[in-house]
């Protein structure tokens, strides 16, 4: 880690952290009351991915659309109109509207082929997105004069990494820039997780081994063909297992690269001070583990 005590980390002039972990648990919460401190950038992975890297294809898939209604279609092509999308660091729905669900055509589904060639589109974009966060820490100071900087992840880094690799090149250029924070979870936070996503099912990225394991299971579990897939229903049934696959996972990336902060401990901060004491409590603890350990 970059910080090897509570008091290094208090008096570093620069402060970098990545927060990591499901998404639900705090990380834009507490990204953003860093920012309104007026002290800290705060770089947004996920809407680094819409803006840079995917922009022109959720951009395309949109006009793809209006292209079907002839009256958007030839204004569109007499170039009086645009379409773009308005995404914003609070509203990523473009991003996730682009992924998709698989299933049902007539239900908003997608083709099998389709939703994983979209997952591999995000795939890439995300790990690009990330390898861009050196430049963005240079950028916020040399341009912005922030002192401090935040990275936002999506949930999905864990699926793009080996945290069982020691010199997993994404966590290795990461980890030596940033103080690497899991926001963990509760038993009872994943149980609200799950009640939320039940509510309002929004896509997901996986690794194409997890994806493809898990619709082949779904198929053969409920008999139904790829058309009849009722979309919302197969990444409600995937949800819990996306959790599960990806909490050890977390755990790993903690325990070899960063710190573990319990999403409780961040939940009620009112200030980027508040915080900066709740990590130097996590450093001093796992400084004290350490040494018990020795």
């Amino acid at each position: 880690m970059i910080h090897s005590s509570a008091s290094d980390w208090l008096s570093a002039p620069r402060k970098r952290v990545l927060f990591f972990g499901m998404s639900g648990l705090g990380k834009t919460h507490v990204s953003n009351l860093l920012r309104r401190s007026g002290d800290w950038f705060h770089y947004s992975i996920d809407y680094r991915i819409g803006t840079r890297h995917m922009g022109e294809l959720i951009a395309d898939n949109a006009k793809r659309e209006a292209m079907k209604v002839p009256f958007l279609r030839d204004l569109l092509l007499s170039d009086s109109i645009y379409i773009a999308s308005n995404i914003s660091f609070d509203n990523l729905t473009p991003v996730s509207t682009y992924l998709g669900k698989p299933g049902d055509a007539q239900k908003g589904g997608l083709p099998f082929d389709t939703y994983r060639e979209r997952q591999a589109q995000f795939r890439r974009a995300e790990i690009a997105a990330l390898e861009d966060t050196p430049w963005f820490i240079e950028r916020a100071q040399a341009l912005y004069g922030y002192p401090h900087f935040v990275c936002d992840t999506g949930g999905s880094i864990c699926e793009w990494v080996d945290p069982d690799d020691p010199n997993d090149p994404l966590m290795t250029l990461l980890s030596e820039k940033m103080l690497m924070i899991w926001i963990e979870g509760s038993e009872a936070h994943t149980a609200e997780l799950i009640r939320r996503f039940d509510r309002a099912p929004k896509p997901m990225a996986y690794s194409p081994d997890f994806l493809l394991d898990a619709w082949q299971s779904y198929l053969a579990e409920t008999g139904l063909d790829e058309a009849r897939v009722d979309p919302d229903a197969f990444i409600r049934w995937t949800y819990g297992r996306a959790l599960a696959h990806r909490q050890p996972r977390y755990a790993k990336m903690a325990a070899r690269w960063g710190l573990a902060i319990p999403a409780e401990a961040l939940s009620g901060l009112t200030s980027a001070e508040d915080f900066e004491g709740v990590v130097a409590e996590a450093l001093e603890a796992r400084l004290g583990k350490s040494r018990r350990e020795a």
